[in-house]
């Protein structure tokens, strides 16, 4: 049921945020060519821009029986409290073409300054590099080479200042936003009671982002008015840490095809399906040295964007690596045996994503549902399901609020309510958020 407190905590704070904003909606758009290159005769050599987000979010989960809590039921990066203000994400960065002016190379590179997973693990907060690439464009293909977005699931693919949500799905947080593993063992964290002001991540670097450093062929093919989009890349598999960790490499594998309907950019409309595969290996100590464990993602998936509707389906599936939360850099639900076993487990997911663009108005409907099955076919079997309900009121071309009311199921499908894992799963209630963004 929806919390009636929370849900006018949300109507206040989206009041008192107001006056902040957002940027173009997100739409059928082809990120891979819109991220990696700049169209001829109209870039310069060097455009500064950025984002600002900022955000307020609160979790009416409940503890356990002995008072504390689990990631799962704070707010994070920091993982300190049920309620916060946040400038969640602060982003700057330069693009344009090569010195001497020529639009067959150009360049990428942006910073982060806001307090997310990418500048908090363990609560340091520094300033991540998170892109920073050369794409040169020649008349067989185009070759990228850098920090970059890898080529993957849509709702990490795609610009995050034009997302429709304020967090991200189960699946896409869980399975794709990867955690990599620390340099030496690490034991779990257990459930803290608040105030906890240290936070209880386990993990030391930065999450993965949706990033990697390698070398990426892509290009765009155009048939009548279909544009048929592919890459393939090959990356240290290290998330946004520049360097390699051991001699093995990820493989990135992307098709998408899009009858187009119509505009260009971010705001063109049409029906995309899509296909990708991710593979390679992770190098994981839990206090025997490390061992190398296989990672391999999938996915398959359609957008479709004719206003005022937008509807997306991903389905996502994993092996190897499975994540288990920020408190588990072990990635086992219980290292002392052999069950929950996450560096050998399963895992898949979906959303179903539903928007509606009040016509003649400034405003956005946004429905999404997703599901997730972590360590499928293991004891400690966990379904998560979560409904977010929400809307975006566009301020300008550049500026947006968003407020989200989610709505979230968790059970640990081999034990009894309050047992096992359903002893902290159980009491993980609602969770509201506003977010303003703004582009410069």
């Amino acid at each position: 049921m929806i919390n009636k407190n929370i849900f006018k905590k949300t109507l206040s704070a989206a009041a008192v945020v107001a006056g902040l904003s957002a940027i173009q909606v997100a739409e059928a758009a082809n990120w891979l060519m819109l991220q990696g290159t700049e169209r001829p005769g109209a870039a310069g050599r060097a455009k500064v821009w950025g984002f600002i987000q900022a955000q307020y979010q609160n979790d009416s989960s409940d503890p356990n029986p002995g008072g504390a809590y689990i990631p799962p039921k704070l707010i994070g990066p920091n993982l300190s409290s049920q309620e916060q203000f946040n400038v969640n994400r602060a982003r700057l960065g330069v693009r344009g073409i090569g010195m001497p002016l020529d639009s067959s190379v150009n360049y990428f590179l942006l910073a982060e300054f806001g307090n997310n997973g990418i500048t908090a693990p363990g609560g340091d907060g520094d300033v991540q590099v998170s892109d920073a690439s050369i794409t040169v464009n020649t008349s067989a293909t185009r070759v990228r080479m850098g920090l970059f977005k890898t080529p993957g699931m849509e709702e990490g693919l795609q610009a995050i200042h034009v997302f429709d949500y304020i967090n991200f799905t189960t699946v896409g947080n869980q399975l794709m936003l990867e955690r990599l593993p620390n340099r030496g063992a690490a034991s779990n964290t257990p459930p803290a009671t608040l105030p906890n002001p240290s936070g209880i991540n386990g993990f030391e670097r930065p999450v993965g982002a949706f990033r990697d450093t390698g070398i990426q062929f892509f290009d765009s093919i155009k048939v009548g008015k279909w544009d048929h989009s592919y890459a393939v890349m090959v990356g240290n598999g290290n998330g946004l840490n520049f360097g390699d960790v051991d001699d093995n490499k990820d493989t990135y594998f992307y098709w998408s095809s899009e009858l187009q309907y119509g505009g260009k950019g971010p705001r063109a409309e049409g029906l995309k399906l899509f296909a990708w595969n991710q593979s390679g290996k992770r190098q994981l100590d839990t206090g025997s040295g490390p061992v190398e464990y296989d990672r391999k993602r999938q996915g398959v998936g359609i957008k479709y964007l004719k206003k005022p509707h937008r509807v997306t389906f991903e389905h996502v599936s994993g092996e190897g690596m499975i994540f288990v939360g920020p408190h588990a850099p072990t990635f086992d639900m219980n290292p002392a045996a052999p069950p929950g076993n996450g560096e050998e487990g399963e895992a898949s997911g979906y959303y179903l994503d539903y928007g509606f663009y009040v016509p003649n108005s400034k405003w956005q409907i946004d429905f999404r549902y997703d599901f997730y099955n972590r360590l499928t076919d293991d004891t400690f079997e966990t379904e998560w399901k979560t409904t977010t309900i929400g809307f975006n009121y566009h301020v300008n071309k550049k500026s947006r609020i968003t407020v989200n009311y989610s709505t979230r199921d968790v059970t640990a499908v081999n034990f009894a309510e309050g047992a096992g894992p359903n002893a902290n799963l159980d009491g993980i209630g609602d969770r509201v958020a506003a977010q303003f963004t703004h582009i410069f």
